[in-house]
């Protein structure tokens, strides 16, 4: 393998003319939201539908029909491999995040929305990684296919973010009370204190958001773009000697996300919703 890519290295650097020669490329483009048709606004919202939304209604679409199609089978004592994948999915949501995070009162109310959380933005980052003709451009009036995650923008997954964190104080405030559930924030430390825990304990569950948010954003970002330029370096330097290298090490990337970091960002997200609203409905564990 080494003795592969230092002959790799060698004829890229034997073509100077070529490797001299500057293409244009420009991986952050691909990333950039342009408004298709007229422009939507709800007054200071911007409602317009771009790509983001497009692989986000589709990513519902489906969710809800993988969500059918695993679910609703007949349970048999021989499974075949739709329930044997349904049933790992199920045991999943239920056994590794519902009720490790979540106390037992809680579980038949919020299951529901942790396991289609887990299962959305799974879906909505495998279709990141599969070419579709959904870029909004054409080429000679034929649509260009690309890749595109609507997890690598920081407002879907904000948006995301949003709902659990708005689900978590909604659930505290209401098995706890106002008073109890916000005075359960602030530890038991010295009154003098207080004015510097205080202001820290309501960062801090604002961090929260921004942890969620930004975890599954840049690495869903940084991925894409660590494929986007490996293969761009061939168009930027123009020498086809570089695939040698290049393509390699962007299919072991591709790879590395599609198998690895696609789920685990899935379950982290469900798993710590689930941690923070059940903390909020028993703040004392």
């Amino acid at each position: 393998m080494r003795r592969a890519l230092l002959v790799g290295a060698t004829l890229a650097l034997a073509l100077p003319t070529q490797a001299a020669a500057k293409g244009e490329f420009h991986p952050e483009e691909e990333f950039e939201l342009h408004t298709w048709g007229p422009e939507l606004k709800l007054g200071p919202i911007d409602m317009s539908i771009n790509k983001a939304v497009v692989y986000l209604l589709l990513g519902t679409v489906v969710t809800c029909l993988l969500g059918i199609f695993l679910m609703r089978t007949k349970l048999g004592t021989k499974p075949g491999a739709r329930q044997t994948v349904g049933e790992m999915v199920y045991d999943i949501a239920q056994t590794q995040v519902a009720e490790q995070g979540l106390p037992s009162k809680a579980i038949g109310r919020w299951f529901p929305f942790v396991a289609s959380l887990m299962l959305f933005i799974w879906v909505i980052n495998m279709l990141g990684f599969i070419p579709l003709p959904l870029t909004g451009e054409e080429w000679h009036g034929l649509p260009v296919w690309g890749v595109y995650a609507a997890t690598s923008s920081i407002s879907v997954t904000l948006a995301l973010a949003l709902l659990t964190f708005l689900f978590t104080h909604y659930e505290g405030i209401k098995w706890n009370g106002p008073v109890r559930y916000f005075k359960s924030w602030i530890p038991e430390v010295p009154g003098v204190m207080l004015p510097l825990i205080i202001p820290l304990e309501i960062l801090g569950q604002f961090m929260r958001l921004v942890s969620l948010s930004v975890r599954l954003f840049a690495n869903m970002l940084a991925g894409h773009m660590l494929i986007l330029t490996f293969i761009g370096l061939i168009f930027v330097l123009e020498s086809v000697a570089l695939a040698v290298l290049a393509v390699p090490f962007a299919t072991a990337f591709y790879l590395f996300e599609v198998v690895i970091v696609v789920s685990i960002q899935a379950f982290i997200f469900a798993a710590l919703s689930a941690i923070y609203i059940g903390s909020a409905i028993e703040p004392e564990h």
